[in-house]
C-alpha cells in the first residue's frame, strides 16, 4: 500500500515545510484540503491557476509525496440555488487544477439537504438521493471532459450512507471517471457496527472495482454514538479489512484519518504490522 496522511492532521508548519515533514515521516501519499494546509497566499477558486498547480505538484515532486486526493467536501445537495452553483464552479476549479497537478482525484462526501450541512432523516430518502445524482451528474461530467477521477465517499448520516445507496449512485451515472473513497468507520454506527465484516465485504462485492483509496481510522461506541479515533485504537477489524486489501488492491492509497502528530508514528507502525501480516497470511 502507498500508505499516507492528511496533510491537515500534520503538525502546523509553513506549507513547503509541512509537506517536507510528511517525507520526513516516512508517509509516501497525503490528501490534500488546501484551505486547511495553506495559510501563506490565497488558495480559492480564483487563485487555482495551472502556475499555482505547478508550484505545488513540484513541491510535492521534491519531497516525494503523493496527492493521493484533493480534497473539496461541498455540500452536492446545498436547496440554496444561488450557493449551489457557486459549490459546483468551486468543484470544477478543483477539477481544472487536479488536471494539472496529477493528483490521484478529487474527493468529496456526499451531502445533506439542507444549509447546515447536517444529519436529518430526510438525507435518507429517495428524493434527497435523486437531487444528489442530479447535482453529482454535472460535476462528473466536467471530470470527465478534464480527464479528471472523482471521488464519492460515502458517510452514514450523509446521502450516500450505505453501501447500497453508495451502489445505485454508481449505477445511476456509469462513468469510469467517478470512483470511491472507502472509509469503513463512516459506514458504521451504533446500530450497525457488530455487522462491520458484512459491510466491508459487501462494499468490495458491489463496487470494489470502484474503490480507488481507503481511509484508515477506527472508532468507539458510547451509548448510541459512534466517535472516530485514530487507526488500532478502536473496534475495527483491521485483519479482516487489511485481507482484502492485499489481496484485491495492491499499491492503493490508503490514508490516515484522525491521528495527531504526537501519535501518528503510532498508527503509522499499526497499520505496517497489519498490512504485512496480511501481506504474509
Amino acid at each position: 500500500m502507498r500508505l499516507g496522511v492528511r496533510a491537515h492532521d500534520c503538525a502546523k508548519a509553513p506549507f513547503e515545510q509541512r509537506i517536507k515533514n510528511i517525507n520526513d515521516l516516512g508517509f509516501t501519499s497525503t490528501q490534500l484540503a488546501l484551505k486547511k494546509v495553506v495559510t501563506e497566499f490565497p488558495v480559492d477558486r480564483f487563485a487555482m491557476t495551472p502556475g499555482m498547480a505547478y508550484y505545488v505538484k513540484d513541491i510535492f515532486a521534491q519531497n516525494k509525496v503523493d496527492i493521493a486526493v484533493l480534497g473539496c467536501y461541498l455540500n452536492l445537495a446545498n436547496p440554496d440555488e444561488e450557493i449551489l452553483k457557486e459549490i459546483i464552479k468551486t468543484y470544477e476549479a478543483h477539477i481544472r487544477f487536479a488536471s494539472v497537478l496529477g493528483c490521484g482525484m478529487v474527493g468529496t462526501e456526499t451531502g445533506a439537504v439542507n444549509l447546515e450541512y447536517v444529519y436529518t432523516p430526510e438525507n435518507h430518502t429517495d428524493k434527497a438521493l435523486d437531487i444528489f445524482i442530479k447535482n453529482l451528474a454535472k460535476v462528473v461530467e466536467y471530470a470527465e471532459k478534464m480527464g479528471v477521477i472523482f471521488g464519492i465517499e460515502p458517510v452514514v448520516n450523509h446521502i450516500m450512507n450505505d453501501i447500497e445507496r453508495t451502489k445505485k449512485v454508481l449505477d445511476a451515472i456509469d462513468s469510469p471517471n467517478l470512483q470511491v473513497i472507502f472509509d469503513p468507520v463512516n459506514l458504521l454506527s451504533a446500530e450497525n457496527y457488530t455487522r462491520q465484516h458484512d459491510i466491508i465485504k459487501g462494499a468490495y462485492e458491489l463496487f470494489g472495482d470502484k474503490i480507488a483509496v481507503i481511509h484508515a481510522k477506527d472508532f468507539e461506541i458510547k451509548g448510541d454514538t459512534r466517535t472516530s479515533i485514530a487507526a488500532g485504537t478502536g473496534g475495527l477489524d483491521y485483519d479482516f479489512l487489511m485481507k482484502e486489501v492485499v489481496v484485491k488492491k495492491p499499491h492503493i492509497h490508503v490514508l490516515l484519518e484522525n491521528s495527531v502528530p504526537e501519535t501518528v508514528l503510532e498508527t503509522k507502525a499499526f497499520m505496517e504490522e497489519k498490512y504485512l501480516k496480511a501481506l504474509n497470511s
